[in-house]
């Protein structure tokens, strides 16, 4: 599936850091920042995480809430956030369901090696569920600059 830019935003529910489960819908009326990142505790990976907690206020005064959502399990989503003091919930989608919907999951190349992963993208979701935009050349240390910029 290849999303693009004013299409219905799939449908998801995962688990939380909390082990809560949480669902687009819960979001029916909100600007939603769906972010996918390879992994907790990664360098680029906490500087986009940072970055976005850094601009966190500014982000919700502009009408943004925002998730995170990697392959990673609950129990390593809540020691990411603890350690570095995040805002925001991290959804573990250890079954790559929403990678797979929103076609983040497949073929990577690094070093020369090809491997399977999380092709690093932002979604920006309008309150009617519609893609707004979405970023696939994230810079992860002005990822909320990118997003409030767009």
């Amino acid at each position: 599936m290849h999303l693009k830019e004013g299409d219905k935003a799939p449908d998801f529910s995962a688990l939380n850091q909390d082990e809560k489960t949480v669902s687009l819908s819960d979001y029916k009326g909100k600007k939603l920042i769906l972010y996918f990142y390879p992994k907790d505790n990664t360098p680029g990976c906490t500087t986009q995480a940072c970055n976005l907690r850094d601009n966190y206020k500014t982000m919700i005064q502009q009408g943004y809430e925002i998730l995170g959502v990697s392959p990673d399990s609950p129990k390593k989503h809540r020691n990411f956030i603890e350690k570095f003091d995040l805002p925001f919930d991290l959804l573990a989608d250890t079954e790559r369901e929403t990678l797979n919907a929103y076609g983040v999951w497949g073929l990577k190349k690094f070093m020369g090696r090809e491997y399977d992963g999380v092709h690093r993208t932002t979604f920006v979701i309008n309150g009617k569920g519609i893609i707004d935009e979405i970023i696939t050349k994230v810079k992860t240390k002005e990822h909320a600059e990118q997003i409030l910029n767009s």
